[in-house]
């Protein structure tokens, strides 16, 4: 269901609690295929299952319930209309006590691998003045209305004729927070305490001066994605103007076999969106991690890629990449 654009300037998915297979024929039926289902308590791509037609509605449903119901013990399944070719842009928020809020532009995270974010940038090269307005109103509008207070990001998918629609709010910091800061100059965490000490935001918006690109940093195989646990036996920093490096491991740091592969963010900015990716390569090249493998291989190839390097990348099109052996 589409909301009026005039009221909102946006759109919204249709949620409904979907109680078995034969409940989702039924509303595909209503809405249309393609369609997807999501965990209601899901997160990261579990639970989550595109069904593109009737006949495969019966076993990606129940697939995404087994695997809902052992990732969070509960599988409750929502239905969403199946957006294609979408990109994955969220607008960051700050909300005061006083019911006022603001937006920080826009992120582009649509280089993902199994659902997963991977490499961010701001502002988006998909994006129009005209698009930002209208997701930025839209944003601020939905914070305002429930009288959010903090930091937050509400995330869109948008298709490729930049229609947009509404997929979730996030009420905490995000991974990629440290782009945002970059290109407007403001400090998210700083300004989230004193949003929780009763000091009123100005409510002014802040647009991208610059270019900011961030590649998260895994621990694992860059070409199967299994896990790498072990040593950190080097671990050589980038020395280069305008990069940011946030981690928390060292050279000697032991990464245990249960953790979060995510270790370390290589974030650079520069004044046009060239010039950061020409900087992301230098960084790149000089961040050594020996002894866990890591995703760096992996990086070095996307931003040399002639789809990303255009900017025209869907949230398929690292999968598409690997699926087709183009980033081997």
């Amino acid at each position: 269901m589409k909301i009026n654009a005039e009221n909102t300037g946006t759109g919204a998915m249709l949620h409904i609690l979907i109680k078995n297979a034969a409940a989702g024929m039924k509303m595909a039926e209503k809405i249309g295929y393609p369609v997807i289902v999501k965990a209601t308590a899901g997160g990261g791509g579990k639970g989550m299952r595109a069904i593109w037609s009737e006949e495969q509605m019966e076993k990606n449903f129940n697939s995404a319930v087994n695997e809902a119901t052992a990732a969070f013990g509960n599988g409750g399944m929502y239905m969403e209309k199946l957006i294609e070719e979408p990109r994955h842009i969220e607008i960051q928020i700050v909300g005061d006590q006083y019911g006022k809020a603001c937006h920080l532009s826009e992120r582009d995270c649509s280089v993902q691998r199994r659902h997963q974010k991977l490499t961010e940038e701001t502002p988006s090269p998909f994006m129009t003045d005209k698009l930002r307005e209208d997701m930025g109103k839209a944003a601020v509008k939905a914070a305002e209305y429930i009288k959010y207070e903090g930091a937050g990001t509400i995330e869109f998918l948008v298709d490729k004729h930049r229609n947009f629609y509404f997929m979730e709010m996030n009420t905490r910091i995000q991974v990629e927070h440290p782009i945002t800061e970059q290109v407007v100059d403001y400090d998210l965490i700083r300004e989230q305490i004193l949003v929780a000490g009763g000091v009123p935001i100005s409510g002014k918006n802040y647009y991208p001066k610059l270019h900011s690109i961030e590649c998260r940093i895994n621990a694992e195989n860059p070409d199967s994605f299994v896990p790498s646990p072990g040593t950190i036996i080097r671990f050589d920093m980038p020395e280069i103007d305008e990069v940011r490096f946030d981690h928390f491991v060292e050279q000697g740091y032991t990464i245990p076999s249960s953790y979060d592969s995510l270790i370390a963010k290589l974030i650079v900015t520069g004044a046009t969106r060239n010039e950061a990716l020409e900087k992301m390569s230098t960084a790149l090249a000089s961040c050594v991690i020996e002894g866990p493998l890591t995703n760096i291989p992996l990086h070095q190839k996307l931003i040399a890629e002639t789809g990303f390097k255009a900017g025209g990348v869907n949230i398929h099109h690292l999968e598409k990449l690997l699926t087709e052996g183009r980033l081997s």
